[in-house]
């Protein structure tokens, strides 16, 4: 079965994009691509000239580790581990040092203004601090992009419209770039570019 069809995007550096479209459109399996968490059967997925399609399986690792980061509708935070040590992990597993590492994190924190929320477990957070934990998380090794599915799906009205103006803070401080898959009207109306889908296709 064909899940997408004929797709043709170009996203540029400090652009926050929403794609949106009904259940089963394809949204969140044109996330995973562009994500590089799938690969597609045919066509060609460029960065800044890298076709990522041509990377073997540890060097495509290393490069959605370095140049990629990822925001979830249920944050996916691991339980057992502090805020702090959340945020740590993607440099870790970068090989950056751990003072390195820490330094970053306290930064992103502070500048999320979690910064009294470092030693509390995810147990301990309110559903808007995880998600900017979450963030944190994604943000924590510079990446070029982010990708969001559902980022403010779980969360209420207010905590949704914080993380929604979020978005926009980081992109004109430090021109970070998002592709946001949503269902919230009120987000898309807010992005730079709206991407419409249905039946696998670009409208």
């Amino acid at each position: 079965m064909t899940v997408l069809k004929g797709i043709d995007l170009t996203i540029e550096k400090g652009e926050v994009v929403s794609i949106v479209g009904p259940s089963g459109a394809g949204k969140t399996t044109l996330l995973q691509i562009l994500g590089t968490l799938d690969k597609p059967d045919t066509g060609e997925v460029y960065y800044d000239n890298v076709n990522i399609n041509q990377l073997k399986e540890k060097e495509l690792a290393a490069f959605r580790n370095k140049n990629i980061g990822f925001v979830f509708q249920f944050h996916q935070l691991l339980p057992e581990f502090t805020a702090l040590e959340n945020v740590m992990i993607p440099a870790l597993i970068g090989h950056a040092n751990s003072s390195a590492a820490e330094k970053r994190a306290k930064e992103i924190l502070d500048f999320l203004k979690l910064s009294d929320r470092t030693s509390h477990k995810p147990a301990e957070l309110s559903g808007g601090e995880k998600q900017r934990v979450a963030v944190a998380r994604a943000l924590v090794n510079h990446p070029e992009v982010i990708f969001a599915d559902e980022p403010s799906g779980s969360l209420d009205t207010a905590n949704k419209a914080e993380l929604h103006q979020l978005f926009f803070d980081l992109r004109d401080q430090f021109h970070q770039t998002f592709v946001i898959v949503t269902h919230d009207e009120a987000l898309a109306k807010l992005t730079d570019r709206t991407v419409a889908m249905v039946d696998g296709s670009q409208l």
